[in-house]
């Protein structure tokens, strides 16, 4: 599982402990902006320049495709598709989707990249839970699933890199997207199941609310 959600780089020296800050983005940001902010400031937190970053925002309706992604799971390009060097396969971003772009130093916090993923799915699973929906993991299958009688659904996706010990890319939770968005791609390379939202389970969240839930979450889990 761990091999298909990540990209490992070259540790560095550690460097002295900074602040963590959380940022927000109020309106969709483009991808390759996304992108490029991302590897700038996961550079300077390991340079030692500044310090960790979360940020929370969502992107126009786009595809991204990750180092594992399979060209066949790309079944309707009708948004663009970008590749992109996290680890993973297929994914879906829009609109109602709230993406968390996690910069950590893990050189300082716990240079294990097994136990980050695993920190990962739990923040997912504990913000989840502020809305008393059961988030759990499945064996074999990335990202984080709700059961439904018979039936089981991806709620959230997680897929990383991880350069010089320091995180980026992270997670992405379904808030009220456009389902049907997903219908152009086989997500995560998962044929066998769908994809469900908060909103999809009767949920009414505003994304203010998702913010709030996820940030006690990355308390609880991240201290």
């Amino acid at each position: 599982m761990v091999s298909e959600t990540l990209i490992l780089d070259t540790p560095v020296k550690t460097r002295p402990e900074c602040q963590l800050e959380w940022k927000i983005s109020d309106r969709p940001v483009a991808y390759p902006d996304a992108l490029a902010e991302m590897e700038t400031r996961a550079a300077a937190v390991a340079e030692g320049s500044t310090g960790e970053l979360v940020w929370l925002l969502e992107h126009p309706p786009i595809y991204t495709a990750g180092t594992s992604a399979n060209d066949a799971d790309l079944l309707d390009a009708r948004f663009p598709v970008y590749r992109t060097g996290r680890g993973g396969q297929f994914t879906y971003h829009g609109p109602g989707q709230r993406v968390g772009y996690a910069m950590l130093d893990l050189k300082q916090r716990k240079p294990d990249v097994r136990a980050y993923v695993h920190d990962l799915e739990q923040w997912l699973i504990e913000a989840l839970a502020e809305f008393n929906v059961k988030g759990e993991r499945r064996q074999g299958r990335v990202g984080i699933w709700v059961q439904r009688g018979m039936r089981e659904d991806k709620i959230a996706a997680l897929g990383v890199r991880i350069k010089r010990w320091v995180t980026f890319h992270g997670v992405a939770l379904n808030v009220d997207p456009d389902l049907d968005h997903f219908t152009g791609i086989v997500p995560c390379g998962v044929r066998a199941h769908g994809v469900t939202s908060l909103a999809d389970l009767g949920i009414v969240a505003t994304m203010a609310d998702v913010d709030v839930a996820l940030k006690k979450a990355f308390e609880k889990v991240f201290g």
